[in-house]
């Protein structure tokens, strides 16, 4: 019954590997020179999850107030996702850092880490004084998550044998998606009554170094000489043990990179990469998208981003299960990526739909959810699989190249985003103090204009005269205008329309200088919007033939015979050591 708990973090001290060093060189030292028990290996599993989940709401946060940020430091919309471009463009080379996490663990990488991001996002973040200063902390939150990035999936690959792999994996996926899930759930719950966009960087910042605390004390990793070994079940364990001492760790780690820059590494990276275009679009432009073309609040469209990430959270721990017990992958990436091809279809036509009901995206977005989880959870695990064919010693590097690789994929395509979807400046800057404007001076009173029997609202008059207005927008009052000017005004709208619209100084000058602007933005948005959606689609299309480049098998037959012939095999050794068989 003791197997099967979990240590609190007192225990830690008597693990194996942790009795060498004293109290505070076990803060550094965390290798494990045994494999750990099954209570022992799901908690270092949860923290590593935990880890994941965590790190991937600091990076998301962001998107939750994306508008509120850039309304505050007066930023364009190019420059906000330039940041985010930057911060993925480091990440991606942070993330081939992270490949010397062959060489020297990945533990440390995941609970320090965990103390940096905290600190920026809990205390830098939110008191960042201009948009400068802003992008940078944002950048080094990036940096940190691509180390992260590969250190939390190698963790996950060290403490889960083959056979369990998919549901390890499952779980591990849900750090960007429960992620985001925490972004979306906390602030759909909080902006009403924390206006304050600070408070969402706050909040997450803390429970960050929450867990950097637990991180701290109660994560550890397998030596070298275990995790070097590829373990296919839990009934390897004996046999990988004994195999451990006679290991030669340098000889395994030679040339790394040249050992997995092949092509069934780097195109499935490639792959995956692309089909996830519209997953990293969601994350940093839902409330964005939703708010500009169909005006859903910032809360609301947080509420509706919950119902994705749930659907997406519970089908990748169910798909995790099912691709294990059948022992194959492929054929849940092949029909994931058909269903997500299908939603993102029925998605972009409703670009043009600004009516579209809450309820209506809510199913929408669901089918997407579905489709990217069914092929995500089981591509990360065989990956994994791919690489350890090539040399299971060189986890992290294999992880770093697909770390690499999102990473610069995402980058670019975000930086390629404001250049197709040209109107959100407009319609993000300027947008909500229109719209503001347009609701005051439509409770004016109507007025009479020459050569017309009957009045006419306000905002018809300046909406046909917006030239006029806008060069009478320029003067600071009426008695500064010069004559000619005024004479010309005159004439075109009349007295009675000058003098009720001097009252609405403030909101008309808003709509002379952006009222047009933001107009001409919200005719084109919808199709532009809709072209980068199929640039998405085009993406999970061309994930479906680099299915083909990765390890294992299309059916469960031959799976279940794969795994029958190892096992023979592993019995074979385990007799010749001399190893009985209960042992294992």
């Amino acid at each position: 019954m003791a197997d099967t708990m979990a240590p609190s973090l007192g225990d830690i001290g008597d693990l194996p590997g942790g009795s060498r060093h004293s109290a505070l060189g076990r803060l550094w030292y965390r290798n494990l020179d045994e494999y750990p028990s099954t209570g022992k290996r799901m908690f270092f599993l949860g923290v590593v999850v935990l880890a994941a989940i965590l790190l991937y709401y600091e990076l998301y946060v962001g998107g939750a107030v994306a508008p509120s940020i850039i309304r505050t430091y007066h930023m364009s919309f190019v420059f906000y996702v330039n940041i985010t471009v930057v911060a993925n463009a480091v990440g991606a080379f942070s993330s081939l850092l992270a490949g010397i996490g062959d060489r020297w663990g990945r533990a440390n990488m995941v609970a320090y880490g965990l103390f940096f991001t905290g600190a920026i996002v809990a205390f830098g973040i939110p008191n960042a004084p201009n948009e400068w200063i802003f992008g940078i902390l944002v950048g080094a939150v990036g940096f940190v998550e691509g180390i992260i990035l590969v250190a939390t999936p190698a963790l996950v690959r060290d403490f889960s044998p083959q056979l369990g792999r998919a549901s390890a994996m499952g779980f591990w996926t849900l750090g960007p998606v429960l992620g985001s899930l925490c972004v979306s759930e906390v602030s759909s719950h909080t902006l009403s009554h924390l206006h304050a966009w600070q408070d969402q960087f706050v909040i997450c910042g803390i429970a960050g170094l929450v867990l950097f605390v637990i991180a701290l004390f109660g994560l550890r990793e397998l030596s070298p000489r275990i995790r070097d070994q590829l373990m296919v079940s839990l009934r390897d364990r004996a046999l990988i043990e004994a195999k451990a001492k006679g290991i030669d760790i340098e000889e395994g780690l030679r040339h790394p990179w040249r050992q997995m820059l092949h092509l069934d590494v780097i195109g499935s990276a490639f792959g995956v990469s692309v089909m996830l275009l519209i997953y990293y679009t969601l994350v940093a432009f839902f409330v964005v998208y939703f708010a500009t073309i169909f005006g859903f609040t910032e809360a609301r469209a947080n509420a509706l981003g919950n119902w994705y990430w749930i659907v997406d959270a519970v089908v990748l721990v169910l798909v995790g299960l099912a691709s294990d017990r059948l022992r194959v992958r492929k054929p849940f990436m092949l029909v994931g990526a058909v269903i997500a091809a299908v939603g993102t279809v029925i998605f972009l036509t409703r670009t043009t739909h600004p009516t579209t009901g809450y309820y209506t995206f809510v199913w929408m977005i669901s089918i997407i959810a579905i489709g990217l989880a069914l092929a995500f959870a089981t591509w990360m695990a065989i990956f994994t699989e791919t690489v350890e064919k090539r040399n299971p010693a060189l986890t992290a590097t294999g992880l770093a190249v697909w770390g690499w690789v999102l990473r610069a994929v995402v980058a670019i395509s975000i930086f390629v985003l404001p250049y197709v979807v040209s109107t959100m400046t407009p319609l993000v800057t300027y947008g909500p103090a229109v719209e503001a404007a347009v609701a005051k001076v439509d409770k004016a009173p109507a007025v009479t204009v020459p050569y017309s029997s009957t009045k006419q609202p306000l905002l018809a008059v300046v909406g046909s005269h917006q030239a006029l207005f806008t060069q009478l927008a320029k003067y600071p009052s009426a008695k500064d205008i010069p004559s000619a000017v005024l004479d010309k005004a005159i004439a075109a709208v009349g007295v009675p329309a000058l003098e009720e619209a001097s009252k609405y100084a403030a909101p008309l000058r808003v709509l002379s200088a952006h009222g047009n602007s933001v107009s001409k933005a919200s005719k084109s948005s919808p199709n532009q919007w809709r072209h980068w959606w199929w640039v998405c689609f085009a993406g999970i299309i061309a994930f479906i033939p680099l299915i083909f480049l990765t390890a294992g098998r299309w059916r469960p037959k031959r799976a279940r015979e794969d795994y029958e012939e190892h096992e023979r095999l592993v019995a074979e050794e385990m007799r010749q050591l001399g190893i009985h068989p209960e042992a294992s």
